[in-house]
Formats: structure tokens, C-alpha cells, sequence
């Protein structure tokens, strides 16, 4: 029994030496574990040091800022920018601004040296304490860290080096510096960097004229932009508010009173918005590429390039205005097309959602088109409730009335007549007459998004500025600049150049062409017969009767006689680069163009012969007041007192400079054969299809334009200061239907753009050339008139082209045509 005893004994010896063993190898392992654990961290720490970007180029802060667009008379048009942002420097923030940023976002930062390690461990106990992450820790100098230095990603290592360089930031820049940064760095929501862009987009004021209550409520925005919004959630908006005011009533910077005070003010939420970017996005997309090709993406994002363009902001409005009404009223021609799509009652609220995301004002603006839906119908009154987002208003029978006797239905579901019948669910597109007060209240009017395009160009004809381009309907639906890039069949908007060529080949608007059928060998089995737009054939014309009412088949018998490749050659000296047909179909608009380069080719005979080029950009300047580049606009000849007067109301006056480049006019035509044409083109707006255009009240000449089966509608025109060209059409080509004649569908818009886009310029006359003489015609025969004989009209000739003989002389052949 001892023995077995001691051995127990041994055994239990030998156990317990056997832990110590264990013990101290553990000990002694974990101890070498800790070691090169902790090895690995200084090596890992360094490797850091080494790796983080420098905190010395934050003392010279230079960021992103917006690139300006302006007009020809100095306005705002446009802006280019990654990150929209006005740097202001930090003795123009307000002081209660600046402590209201600090007491919602970090208020020990007058205290701590980059990292507030009492605030890392408040958060902690309260992020424990809640089971989620209620609080963060980061101080001011650590977002400006993260925002500056460092990228967004969420990992321990971006918080180590977010950590590392606050400390070196806070030994580098003082605290004013550090804030500067920081208050024109940070993001506060609705495309806004930086409390002076906060400041116009919530409030429409500079950040020096913010009450205590505006600025509360932007220092609320740091924490979630979006869920704070004043503009889509104003309530929440001022649940911040309100802890931002007892933060700084906590720190001391105000008084309860003055936080009461605060809250009780009436925030009014207005933006100063400084351009209408969706009137001249074609515009401003021409700019950016022409820009972005020469000087790159950063420097024009980034650098605040100030960009003077030879856009005139009115003309520009007009020129969409007058677009957008003019579809929508050929669009209302053709009918309504019904719904967009229907919804059941359950689909609704979601639906509305999505919409109200999408509306970035606190009410619907007047004119402004919306997604409705359709959720109550009163028959007795005859009107319809209409959602959008979140509001609501009432369509009545007469805002509907465009499209036709609409059936009011009471039940959900696809009707089986779609396009006569409105009920609950039915998504349309409504316009708003009078806008919503607090979400209510508001009357729409039935609307339709019109299925065919436009594009307006327009440009002075003496320097070559474009003053106005609109490309389509809705930029943001479609890039595509109808008016550089779509090429369509011009129609008869195409004949007045061949009438020029016909003039310098020795033709007169007096010349006689007999207009009768004719037929032509078209290498195919049947002869080519062009036939007139009413059918209609009227035997001997004038050449200014034929341009006047756009007679097809003497426009072929001109262009049969002076020959085709004359023709070809006389279009490209005015400009036209793209292929033409080399056949008599040319003579009727059978060669697709593009409306900027028939509108350029008309420019000619507006400048009195001279061939500009059209160009966008006047001057380039960079943020510290180099002149990148500068085009003056060219001088012609010969500038009567009154044309000069208007250019100059027109031109940029910011072009004083010595030019790095000039642009240039060429003459390609003479003056005579210029004023000729424009004189001919009087008589298309006085009494031919161009008729509409009268309405400007101001001397105009032009030339419609339609193609077979009403696919492309065309009006170019002009005045001594201004020519611009509309077209209108599908892009898929079709007809354009009843009303889409180029007098009834781009007349009306060409008509409303000029009226308005002139308003205030000086009415003038074209000037006559000394060389260009008038003798008394008969318009039947071509011949000299006597004075008092009825039916006589005077006429335009370059000298020694007029007829030679009268009405009834004896000696004359009767075969003369001039």
C-alpha cells in the first residue's frame, strides 16, 4: 500500500511540474505571439507613415471648383464641375455659423489635437449602450483627413491613417485653417459642396447674410444630407435644427432664447439658382466637348475656367421655349394618345414615391410638366383628382379640352378605348396652371410629351456667334444635337441656293420659266415626273413667282438649265459639306443637311455675300486671370450705322483684348447677287408659304421647307442682325401628319423665337447695294412696264441684266426672258 501510495505522490509531482511546463511554454509563446504582433504593427504603422499622402499641400487648398459659362452680355448661362462649389474664405463665414458646425459635429475641437479621445469613448459607452452605432467619434480634422487625403473606403487601416494625419494636420494648419477647409469641403446635399453653395441652394443667400436659424439647420447636414433635407423633408430638417440649437446652447455660443427664438423663425426654403441648364444644355454640350478636347476633363471640371460664349441668354430661352411650345402644339394636333400606363390601387402610393424623389422644390412649379396618376373621378363636375408625388390637384374639363371629349370612368383598369378615357390609376402627364400650397390645391393641365424633335440654330450672320442652339426636345432624354448632327432632305428650303447660282449665272427675278409638266430619263424604268406641292401648274412664271410660292417644277427647269455641278460647286462655296446628289432631284431638297449647315449657307446672303463660320467660344480665362484663348469676331468691309449699332448690342463686350485668334469672313458671293436673293426671299414671307413669319412686324426673309409626305418640316430665316433655321421631324422618319407643312410646323416656332429673341434690338432694313438697280416690270411677260399699267411691280437687278424692251414694243421678239 505504500508503495502505491508514493507513487501517487510521484505522479501527482509530475503532473503538477507538467503544467508549470505547459504554463511557461504558453507563457513564453504568447509572450513571442505579442512581440511579433507587436513588430508586425510598428512594421505595418511605418509602412503606413511612409505610405500617406502629404499633409503640407492642404496649406495651399485648391479644390475642385465650378467652371463658369457666360453669354454675350456677361450673364451666367452655364456651369461644368465634378463637385459644385464656390470657395469662401473663412473671415467671410458668419462666427455663429462656424460654432454651430462645431457644436453638432465636434465640440472639443478648440481643444483636442486632431483625435477627442473623451469622444471616442462617450461614443463607445453610448453605441454599447443603444446595441448600434448611434454616435461616431470622428472630429472636424479627421473628416477633412478622410475627405481630402484619403479614399472612402471602410476599413481599420483608413481609420488609422484618418487618425495619424488629424494629428499631423492639427501640428501644421491652425484651427481657422483647418475650418476653411472644412467648410468649403464638405457635402450638404442637393449637388451642394461648401456652405456658400448651401447657403443659395436651400436659402437663395450668401453665407453672410444666413440668420441663426438657416444656419443651424445647415450645421444639421453633415450627418445624413439626404434625411435632412429642408427641400424634400423639411420636418426632419427642423428636428435637427432644434438639437443643433441646444448643442450651442450646451457650449455657450447662445442664449436659450436666442435657440427659442431660432425655432420659431419661418425657414423659407428658396433656391438661387444662377442658370437654367435645361434651356441651354445643347448649347453648353457643344462648349464642354469643344473645351474638353483641348484643355482635358480636370482642368475643366476642376480648374473654375471662367468661359464667355457667344450665347445671348434671352435669345437662348426663347429659342427652347419656342421649341418645347411648338411641338407640344403639333403634337395636340395629332390627338391624345391616352395613358401612359395604368396602375391598380395598391401600385399608387409606391409610384408617387418615386416621383416625389424626383421633385427638387418644396411646391410644383408653374408651367412645369409632372408624372400624375389619376385617383378619384367626379362625374358631376366633370374633373379629375391627379397624385404627383406627394400632392395632390384637381384636372377640369376645360384643361383636358385639347383632347377631344375624354370619357371619365369611376372604376381601376385598362379601359377598352385607351385614348378616350381617364379613371383612377391612369398615369398622364399634366402641367401645372396654378402651383400646390402645403401639398394641396394645386390645378394641372392635361399634357403629352410630344413624340417628334425640333432643332433651332441661330447665329449672327456678320461674325459667325451662334446666339442660340437646341438640339431636341429634352437633352436629358436625348444628347443627340439635332441641330449640328442630324442630316435631313432640306425640301424646298434647299432652292434658294439654286436661285443664286441661277442669278450669277445671268437669270433675273424676272426671268419667264414656263411651268408644265416635265419628264425626266432617271435610268430606271419610268421616266421621273416632279410634280408641284398643289398639283397645280400656272404655264409662264417669274422666277420670283416660282421661289415666292415654291413651284417644284420650275425650280428643276433652273437647276436643268444653269446645270447640276454648278449648282453642287455654288452650295459648297456657301459652306454645305455634306454629300449632294449630283441629279435634277437636288433642285427640290433631295440632300440631307444639317440645319446648322443650311442655316450658315443662308447666313451668306444676310451678311451680304460673306461666308463666316459659325463658332461658340469668345474667350477662355483661368482661375487666376490668364487668357487662355481669345477669338475676336471678324470685321467685314462695309457696316452701315445702323447694322453696326445692333452688332454691337449683340457681341461679347468682354472681347477688348488683343486677340490670340480672329475669326474669319470670306466673300463668296457679291453683294448684288446677295441682296437679290434676299429680296426674293422678302416676297416667300409677304405673300408665299412663308407667310407666318410676317408676324415679326420687321423686314424678313425666308424660305420654308417640306418633304415628300410631310417627313421633315423647315424654316430658315433671317433679318440684317439675326438668321436662325427650325426643323421639325421624327427621328425615325414618318409623316409628320395634318399641320406638318414647313410653314405650319416650323414657321410658328422660328416665328415665336424671333420675337421674343428680338425684342429690344432696333428694327432695320437690308441695305441696298449702290450697284443694284429697279426698273417697272409685267410680272406676266418679264418685260419693261410702263408707269400706270396695272398689274406692273417693281423689280431688283444687278445692272445690265435688265429687260431692254416694253409691253407691246413692236421691235421686240417676244422670245426675250430677261
Amino acid at each position: 500500500m505504500e508503495f502505491y501510495k508514493g507513487q501517487a505522490n510521484t505522479g501527482r509531482r509530475i503532473k503538477k511540474s507538467g503544467n508549470r511546463d505547459l504554463f511557461k511554454i504558453a507563457l513564453v509563446s504568447g509572450g513571442i505571439i505579442a512581440v511579433l504582433a507587436s513588430l508586425a504593427f510598428l512594421g505595418y504603422f511605418f509602412f503606413l507613415l511612409g505610405t500617406l499622402p502629404k499633409v503640407d499641400r492642404l496649406a495651399d487648398y485648391r479644390p475642385p471648383i465650378v467652371s463658369q459659362v457666360f453669354g454675350a452680355d456677361g450673364s451666367l448661362v452655364g456651369e461644368f464641375y465634378l463637385e459644385r462649389r464656390t470657395v469662401v474664405p473663412v473671415d467671410k463665414v458668419p462666427k455663429k455659423l462656424i460654432q454651430a458646425f462645431v457644436a453638432a459635429e465636434d465640440a472639443n475641437f478648440y481643444q483636442h489635437k486632431g483625435i477627442d479621445y473623451l469622444g471616442i469613448v462617450r461614443a463607445a459607452v453610448k453605441n454599447v449602450l443603444s446595441m448600434r452605432k448611434k454616435e461616431g467619434a470622428s472630429t472636424i480634422t479627421q473628416q477633412v483627413a478622410k475627405s481630402m487625403l484619403l479614399t472612402p473606403e471602410k476599413k481599420f487601416s483608413r481609420k488609422l491613417k484618418e487618425a495619424i494625419l488629424a494629428k499631423r494636420m492639427e501640428e501644421r494648419l491652425s484651427k481657422d485653417e483647418i475650418l476653411y477647409i472644412y467648410l468649403n469641403q464638405i457635402y450638404l446635399g442637393a449637388g451642394s459642396y461648401g456652405v456658400q453653395l448651401a447657403a443659395e441652394t436651400y436659402f437663395a443667400k450668401s453665407v453672410e447674410n444666413l440668420n441663426l436659424a438657416e444656419m443651424a439647420m445647415l450645421a444639421g447636414l453633415p450627418k445624413a444630407p439626404n434625411t435632412y433635407s429642408p427641400i424634400k423633408h423639411l420636418d426632419r430638417a427642423k428636428e435637427r435644427q432644434s438639437y443643433v440649437l441646444e448643442r450651442m446652447v450646451k457650449e455657450g455660443y447662445i442664449t436659450q432664447a436666442e435657440a427659442d427664438h431660432a425655432k420659431n423663425t419661418p425657414i423659407v426654403i428658396r433656391s438661387l439658382k444662377k442658370v437654367n441648364g435645361e434651356q441651354s444644355a445643347y448649347f453648353l454640350e457643344q462648349v464642354r466637348i469643344q473645351l474638353e478636347e483641348k484643355y482635358g476633363e480636370d482642368r475643366l471640371y476642376k480648374e473654375g475656367l471662367k468661359i464667355y460664349t457667344t450665347m445671348n441668354a434671352e435669345m437662348q430661352k426663347a429659342a427652347y421655349e419656342g421649341v418645347v411650345n411648338g411641338l407640344k402644339a403639333l403634337d395636340k394636333r395629332q390627338g391624345f394618345r391616352g395613358p401612359i400606363k395604368y396602375l391598380a390601387e395598391a401600385e399608387i402610393n409606391d409610384f408617387c414615391k418615386k416621383v416625389e424623389e424626383g421633385i427638387d422644390s418644396s411646391a410644383l412649379k408653374e408651367g412645369a410638366t409632372y408624372l400624375g396618376v389619376v385617383t378619384a373621378i367626379n362625374q358631376g363636375k366633370g374633373e379629375a383628382t391627379i397624385r404627383v408625388g406627394d400632392r395632390t390637384g384637381i384636372l377640369n374639363r376645360k384643361n383636358m379640352a385639347w383632347a377631344g371629349k375624354l370619357a371619365l370612368v369611376e372604376t381601376y383598369g385598362k379601359p377598352e378605348h385607351k385614348a378616350k378615357t381617364l379613371n383612377p390609376g391612369s398615369v398622364i402627364e399634366v402641367s401645372v396652371v396654378t402651383p400646390d400650397v402645403n401639398k394641396n390645391g394645386a390645378l394641372f393641365a392635361l399634357d403629352q410629351e410630344p413624340e417628334a424633335q425640333a432643332a433651332l440654330f441661330a447665329m449672327d450672320p456678320k461674325t459667325g456667334g451662334v446666339r442660340a442652339m437646341v438640339g431636341g426636345y429634352d437633352f436629358k432624354k436625348s444628347q443627340f444635337n439635332r441641330a449640328m448632327q442630324a442630316r435631313r432632305n432640306p425640301g424646298s428650303s434647299f432652292k434658294p441656293i439654286i436661285y443664286a447660282a441661277a442669278i450669277d449665272k445671268g437669270m433675273t427675278p424676272a426671268t419667264i420659266i414656263d411651268d408644265s409638266p416635265a419628264e425626266y430619263e432617271s435610268g430606271k424604268e419610268q421616266a421621273w415626273k416632279p410634280k408641284n406641292y398643289d398639283n397645280i401648274y400656272r404655264g409662264p412664271v417669274t422666277m420670283r413667282e416660282a421661289l415666292t410660292d415654291s413651284i417644284n417644277v420650275v425650280s428643276v427647269k433652273i437647276l436643268e438649265s444653269i446645270g447640276v455641278g454648278t449648282a453642287i460647286d455654288y452650295a459648297k462655296k456657301l459652306g454645305i459639306t455634306s454629300p449632294l446628289a449630283a441629279n435634277l432631284t437636288l433642285a427640290l431638297g433631295s440632300s440631307s443637311l444639317t440645319p446648322m449647315e443650311l442655316t450658315s449657307a443662308y447666313a451668306v446672303f444676310a451678311s451680304g455675300g460673306f461666308k463666316v463660320s459659325p463658332y461658340f467660344v469668345t474667350k477662355v480665362v483661368d482661375r487666376e486671370g490668364n487668357v487662355l484663348e481669345e477669338t475676336t469676331p471678324p470685321q467685314l468691309p462695309v457696316f452701315s450705322s445702323a447694322t453696326s449699332a445692333v452688332n454691337l448690342a449683340l457681341d461679347d463686350p468682354g472681347t477688348s483684348k488683343p486677340a490670340s485668334r480672329s475669326s474669319t469672313a470670306v466673300p463668296v458671293i457679291s453683294p448684288e447677287t446677295a441682296y437679290i436673293m434676299t429680296n426674293l426671299m422678302q416676297s416667300v414671307v409677304s405673300s408665299g408659304t412663308g407667310q407666318r413669319a410676317r408676324a415679326l412686324g420687321r423686314p424678313v426673309a425666308g424660305k420654308t421647307g417640306t418633304t415628300n409626305d410631310m417627313k421633315d418640316a423647315w424654316f430658315i430665316g433671317y433679318v440684317p442682325q439675326l438668321v436662325a433655321g427650325v426643323w421639325v421631324g421624327y427621328d425615325q422618319e414618318r409623316s409628320l401628319g395634318a399641320g406638318g407643312s414647313g410653314g405650319q410646323a416650323a414657321a410658328p416656332i422660328w416665328t415665336e423665337f424671333m420675337q421674343r429673341g428680338l425684342a429690344g434690338v432696333p428694327v432695320a432694313n437690308f441695305q441696298v447695294p449702290a450697284n443694284v438697280t429697279f426698273a417697272l416690270i409685267n410680272p406676266r411677260t418679264g418685260k419693261l412696264a410702263r408707269e400706270g399699267i396695272e398689274g406692273s411691280a417693281t423689280e431688283c437687278f444687278i445692272p445690265g441684266t435688265e429687260p431692254t424692251s416694253y409691253d407691246g414694243d413692236p421691235a421686240a421678239t417676244g422670245d426675250e426672258t430677261n
